[in-house]
Parts: structure tokens; sequence; C-alpha cells
């Protein structure tokens, strides 16, 4: 949000983003600041639209705790 605000000179408010969008001000909420939440790939493509940017620069990948996974095989 913050480089298209700069692009654009202006804020741009999540109520903004999701009007534009289609995509319900709480689920954005949530993918902005709620670690680890999972959205439908929709949603991502909307965003990815909206801010013309590609998906890497949306979602970063954070692996399981491999101890997590290695404990539960026991």
């Amino acid at each position: 949000m913050a480089e298209k605000e700069f692009k654009e000179g202006r804020r741009i408010t999540i109520a903004e983003v999701a009007e534009a969008c289609g995509i319900n001000r709480m689920t954005l909420s949530k993918i902005a600041g709620q670690r680890g939440y999972s959205t439908v790939t929709d949603n991502l493509d909307r965003l990815c639209r909206y801010f013309s940017c590609e998906i890497g620069e949306l979602v970063v990948y954070i692996p399981e705790d491999v101890t997590t996974e290695d404990s539960s095989e026991s």
C-alpha cells in the first residue's frame, strides 16, 4: 500500500482497497495484520490487479517449524 500511496501522492485506506477489489474489509485487515492468515487465491489475484504487482510482492512463504513437524512423526 505504501508504494501505491507514494506513486499516487495520496493516502489509501483499507476501506478503499476493499471496495475497489470487492473483498470484505475485515478480510483485508486479517490478510494485512495476522501472520499466517490463509486466504483464497481469488483475493490474491484481485490484490495483484489493484496494486499492479506480482504475487511475490504480496506474500512471503513462511515454512512451518521443522521441529514441530519432526515431533509429530514420532
